[in-house]
């Protein structure tokens, strides 16, 4: 079935989703009073979070530029990939590449519209309802719409997605089913919550964060950096390699303080040989 095809999925304004609350951590304006409510909790636990999405939109912005203008990927799959708004993937790849194409996979219905909209007038961007959990399915849609061609590299974009994935062998699984479809010389760049799992305040904020919502459809595993590691199996990571998202090929020296919540999170792009 065709993304125009899919049934129509209702949006539940009273349920909150991934990608409104990350909107709502933005600053955004596409979210519900659901999604603020979680908003509002996690200020309680790391007031610093909103600082913090800025810099994995930050990291994403890097990732990107880096594929496209210093290893000239000219075509990008990024999953989960909430609303494609200021800075996200088709707006830095274009800055390099006019021509770079984009697909955006995210079923949330809200995210669906939003971004179809947006995308309208661009030729080289488009928007799936795919279900990103669903390789196999999101993969020969593309290959039957033509919109990536898998016999040349790509960049595959799993920023901030896989750890909502509650089962770390599924998570594997997915990525290396992706992975799998890949043309040699493609990259991941793959960032995923952390718990560094020592004791300090970073690790008792990744803990508090990941019991908080538990359960609750808004699921985040907070894994170890050997957990995250795994994700890459296979793959060459490229320098720094996996590391936190603020000192992977920063632009510049830093004039902000880091806080707890900035250890938090680690980022990487890999090349599948």
């Amino acid at each position: 079935m065709s993304a125009d095809q899919r049934p129509f999925v209702p949006v539940d304004f009273d349920r909150p989703s991934i990608a409104r609350v990350f909107d709502a951590l933005m600053g955004g304006q596409d979210n519900y009073e659901a999604d603020r409510v979680v908003l509002r909790q996690i200020l309680e636990l790391a007031p610093e979070s909103q600082v913090m999405a800025k810099e994995v939109r930050h990291w994403l912005v890097r990732t990107v530029r880096y594929l496209t203008d210093r290893e000239g990927i000219d075509q990008f799959l990024d999953l989960g990939s909430g609303f494609p708004t200021v800075d996200n993937t088709h707006q830095v790849a274009q800055r390099y590449n006019p021509e770079a194409q984009v697909v955006y996979v995210d079923h949330d219905p809200v995210v669906q519209a939003h971004g179809r909209a947006i995308l309208a007038a661009n030729d080289f961007a488009h928007m799936t309802a795919a279900d990103l959990t669903r390789p196999t399915e999101v993969v020969e849609e593309l290959k039957r719409t033509h919109r990536l061609d898998f016999d040349r590299p790509t960049g595959l974009i799993l920023c901030a997605i896989v750890h909502h994935v509650p089962d770390l062998d599924e998570a594997r699984k997915i990525v290396r089913a992706y992975v799998d479809a890949l043309a040699p010389g493609s990259f991941v760049a793959l960032l995923h919550q952390h718990n560094p799992a020592d004791g300090s305040e970073a690790a008792d904020i990744a803990t508090s964060l990941e019991k908080r919502f538990d359960g609750t459809g808004l699921d985040t595993l907070y894994r170890t950096r050997e957990e995250i590691e795994s994700l890459f199996e296979g793959l060459d990571l490229v320098e720094p390699g996996l590391t936190y998202p603020h000192l992977w090929w920063p632009d510049g020296p830093r004039f902000t303080p880091l806080s707890p919540v900035h250890f938090t999170s680690l980022g990487g792009v890999a090349r599948k040989p």
